[in-house]
C-alpha cells in the first residue's frame, strides 16, 4: 500500500516530498505536482522526459509468476531475505523499527514480499518499469508499495530514507543507491553467474551469462559504493519440467530473441523433466 511508504517517496520532478490526496488516489508534492494512482494499487513516478522504456511485457511477467510459484528459485530468495537481515542487524537497526526495504526491478514482488514476511514492521518499495509488474507488485504483500519508475533516472524517493536495497537479476544505479540509503544503510545485489542454467543453454540457444558480472558491478559501484565482506557464491539443482523451463525462458531477456513457435518447438524436444543448475554470487555494498 501506497500510504505505507508514503513519507519517503519523492516527486521525480524535483524531489520534494509527497503526500496522499483525495483518499489517496493521487499523490501530490509540496511543489504542486500531481500523480494518479492506479486503480491496481500502484503509482507511475516519472520525471519531465517520462519513461525510456517498457521493461517486461504481460508476457514475460506471467511466465515470472509462473516459474517463481513453483519455488524453483527457494535457494535464492532466501538469501536476499537472510542477507537483508544481516545488514539490518549490523546496522544496529531496532527489532521495534520498521525498517524501509527497496527492491529495485521487483517484478511481480516474490523476492520482496518473502523478505517482508520475515521482517516484522518492514515496509517495502518495490521499484520497477514495467506496468504490467507493477498490477501484481501492489498486490504482493500487505506492506509493499508498488512504484513505476526507471533506475535509470533519479529514484523517487528522498534521500537517506531507504535502510537496505535489493537488486535481483536486475540494473543498478550505484551514485542514486548511495544517495537514498541511509548511513549504515546495505544494497544486496544478485548476479547470475557462468554456468546459470547451462544444461539449457544448447539446446534452447538462449542467453549465455557474460563473464565478470561480479567484478564489472563493483567496478561501476566505485565511488559511491564499497563491498562489505566476502562475496557468496550460491550453486543448486532444480528439476523442471517442460512447462517450468519454457516458463523460465519466457521470461529472461531470451524471450525477446527467439519466437513463441520456435521456443515450443524446442522445448517440445527435450526431456520430460531436467536437472539443472542454478549459480549466482550475492554480494554486499554500503556507502
Amino acid at each position: 500500500m501506497l500510504s505505507h511508504i508514503i513519507d519517503v517517496l519523492a516527486d521525480p520532478v524535483d524531489g520534494t516530498a509527497l503526500s496522499g490526496a483525495d483518499d489517496f488516489t493521487r499523490l501530490v508534492s509540496v511543489s504542486g505536482h500531481s500523480y494518479d494512482v492506479a486503480r491496481q494499487g500502484y503509482v507511475t513516478l516519472a520525471g519531465g522526459a517520462g519513461l525510456n522504456h517498457s521493461g517486461d511485457s504481460a508476457e514475460m511477467v506471467a511466465a515470472r509468476e509462473t516459474f517463481l510459484s513453483q519455488g524453483h528459485f527457494a535457494p535464492l530468495v532466501e538469501a536476499v531475505s537472510a542477507a537483508t537481515l544481516d545488514a539490518l542487524d549490523e546496522a544496529s537497526v531496532p527489532d521495534d523499527a520498521d525498517p524501509v526495504i527497496l527492491e529495485v526491478g521487483a517484478g511481480t514482488g516474490y523476492y520482496l514480499s518473502h523478505t517482508l514476511d520475515h521482517i516484522d514492521g518492514a515496509r517495502g518499495v518495490g521499484l520497477d518499469v514495467s506496468t504490467s509488474a507493477a498490477k501484481l507488485l501492489a498486490k504482493s504483500h500487505p506492506r509493499v508499495g508498488a512504484v513505476v519508475a526507471d533506475v535509470w533516472s533519479s529514484l523517487p524517493l528522498l534521500d537517506k530514507s531507504v535502510d537496505v536495497i535489493c537488486v535481483v537479476f536486475a540494473p543498478r544505479n550505484p551514485a542514486e543507491f548511495a544517495r537514498v540509503l541511509k548511513d549504515g544503510g546495505e544494497v544486496i545485489v544478485l548476479t547470475p553467474d557462468a554456468g546459470h542454467l547451462a544444461e539449457l543453454r544448447e539446446p534452447l540457444g538462449i542467453i549465455d551469462v557474460e563473464e565478470g558480472k561480479v567484478e564489472r558491478m563493483l567496478e561501476q559501484a566505485s565511488g559511491h559504493l564499497r563491498q562489505v565482506g566476502e562475496s557468496t557464491h550460491i550453486t543448486f539443482p532444480m528439476t523442471l519440467d517442460k512447462r517450468s523451463i519454457a516458463a523460465q525462458v519466457a521470461m529472461s531477456p531470451s524471450a525477446r530473441h527467439i519466437e513463441a513457435a520456435e521456443l515450443d518447438e524446442r522445448v517440445a524436444s527435450l526431456p520430460e523433466t531436467m536437472t539443472v543448475t542454478g549459480k549466482a554470487t550475492l554480494t554486499r555494498l554500503t556507502v
